[in-house]
């Protein structure tokens, strides 16, 4: 039987999203707008998948309650009405839709843009009123002006073209954007304290993050030029709205245009009773494109990833495109199966699991596969939900260091996915490949070859080279009535006191009691006895 996925839909979106996700005989689809926390909570643990717009909250209790919750889809840009950490700790993959409405934002930065220069909502009120006042309303032309773009992805890039188009001179400033991407844009690198001093127009284009709350701060405004303008078209927490009030009203900024506000509505900001302040009601991706945009590519991201598992554009995972995804995802099965049998197979806390990667695996994105062995790892050993969103986060919190290597070198084949874990006594290593490309094999152990299906109940042990010992658990695990599918014996030649040691992989029908495992660790040549699943 096929598995359907419960959606809820807790704000409105676009039709074609919505009949989009309910052609699919995967999903069930529900809508329930207007909910506040209390009503998500209340049944928000039915569902697979939540989507949102701005309005709906998305809190660590509406987290806490959903324990179905497997990813929440922001039809927008800015995620600050969900809480990321809570999600990402707890497994839920985020979605947002960055590019989608890139558009009609840049579009409406730059009507800001014409607006403030011009006094156009100004001028309008005024001819309404019966006035006929054109000298009262001197602009500001923008050919040969500076404008200064803070954020530089998707939306400050559309803006500053467009800038560039009305004949501006367009500084840019993103922490993440190298200087060579800038300048290939049209756009001259400025440090941020630089572009504030010299631009004449500055617009903020980047995402409400503890970094950037209040960017444009008090000791900022006042490095700003005299007589400056700022439009913010972005997130209203970027702006210290009091240290802007006092600016305009002091004349050291000349006009804001502001399509957001810390508080939305916006109705006892002291903001709206300056005329030189141009206010539209969060307009960003108000544009009947736009919004089919975001609520189709937020339908498309949910329904691929709850039929698929691929997150190329999630906002808690790294960025990785479905085609690398599909790639890796052979390698991601391997190094899952390999984590969990590193994690049964050592003694006392890890410390340290080191991911090595040979021959031709080195071309693919080792993030995912890094996760994944995570994943393996750590699955078995926590009481909570693991996944690639959230492994990473779990492993440092155990005291885990993660490491990645990579070499080109084939060390015997194709490709190589090496997993070592480091406890305070012992170092383990297990290592895999596929065979076709597609097919996982677990090829050693240690110092030991094997080749063994990464599939099914197993028991490994360690042990001295007498003849016996393979006899003596072949008989145990005949009496428990467990059949033997295959077996995998190797020395190392290299036992202390001239004693060959040994290891038997065994994979085997069905779980071992623990009775038996007592029995086995009890015979007098078995070191070590693990059973375990992959």
């Amino acid at each position: 039987m096929t598995e359907t996925f419960r959606v809820l839909i807790a704000d409105p979106i676009h039709e074609d999203g919505r009949k989009l996700l309910e052609s699919s005989d995967k999903l069930s689809v529900d809508v329930a707008t207007g909910l506040d926390e209390a009503g998500l909570i209340a049944c928000i643990g039915r569902y697979d998948a939540l989507i949102v717009r701005s309005k709906t909250r998305v809190t660590a209790p509406v987290i806490a309650a959903g324990t179905s919750l497997k990813v929440i889809g922001r039809a927008g840009i800015g995620v600050d009405n969900i809480d990321v950490p809570a999600a990402t700790e707890r497994g839920i993959v985020v979605f947002n839709t960055p590019d989608a409405n890139a558009t009609t934002t840049a579009e409406l930065t730059i009507a800001h843009l014409l607006s403030l220069s011009r006094h156009l909502p100004q001028a309008d009120r005024s001819v309404r009123r019966g006035e006929w006042q054109p000298t009262r309303y001197v602009g500001a032309e923008l050919a040969g002006k500076t404008i200064g773009v803070i954020g530089f992805g998707t939306i400050g890039r559309l803006v500053a073209a467009r800038c560039s188009g009305l004949k501006m001179q367009v500084w840019a400033y993103d922490p993440f954007v190298s200087p060579e991407i800038l300048a290939q844009s049209g756009a001259e690198p400025r440090e941020l304290d630089a572009l504030l001093s010299g631009a004449d127009y500055v617009t903020l284009h980047c995402p409400l993050i503890d970094k950037t709350r209040n960017l444009i701060d008090q000791s900022r405004i006042a490095k700003m030029k005299h007589g400056a303008r700022l439009i913010n078209c972005a997130r209203g927490g970027l702006v210290d709205e009091t240290a802007l009030f006092e600016a305009l009203q002091s004349g050291h900024l000349a006009g804001a245009a502001l399509d957001v506000f810390v508080k939305e509505p916006p109705k006892d900001s002291p903001l709206l009773s300056l005329d030189s302040v141009v206010v539209t009601p969060h307009l960003g991706a108000s544009t009947e494109e736009a919004q089919q945009a975001v609520s189709v590519k937020i339908a498309e991201d949910i329904a691929r990833f709850l039929t698929s598992g691929a997150a190329e554009t999630a906002v808690n995972l790294p960025r990785i495109s479905s085609e690398q995804f599909n790639r890796t995802r052979p390698y991601q099965e391997l190094a899952h199966a390999l984590g969990r049998l590193v994690g049964s197979l050592s003694h006392g806390p890890i410390s340290e699991l080191v991911v090595r990667l040979y021959g031709s695996v080195v071309e693919l994105d080792a993030r995912p596969i890094t996760a994944e062995a995570l994943v393996g790892l750590l699955d078995k050993r926590l009481a909570g939900p693991v996944n690639r969103v959230n492994a990473t986060h779990l492993a440092r919190a155990q005291g885990i260091e993660v490491r990645e290597s990579r070499s080109e070198l084939a060390r015997d084949y194709v490709s190589l996915v090496e997993i070592s874990a480091v406890t305070k006594t012992a170092t383990t290593t297990v290592a895999g490949t596929l065979l076709g490309g597609r097919l996982p094999r677990l090829v050693r152990i240690d110092a030991y070859d094997v080749e063994a299906v990464p599939k099914g109940h197993f028991i490994f042990t360690r042990h001295l080279d007498r003849p016996g010992v393979v006899g003596a658990l072949g008989g145990i695990l005949a009496r428990e009535a467990i059949n033997i599918s295959r077996m995998h014996v190797g020395i190392d030649g290299a036992g202390a006191g001239g004693q060959d040691h040994a290891i038997a992989l065994i994979s085997i029908s069905a779980p071992l009691a623990d009775a038996a495992l007592a029995e086995i660790q009890a015979l007098p040549a078995v070191a070590q006895v693990v059973t375990f699943e992959l």
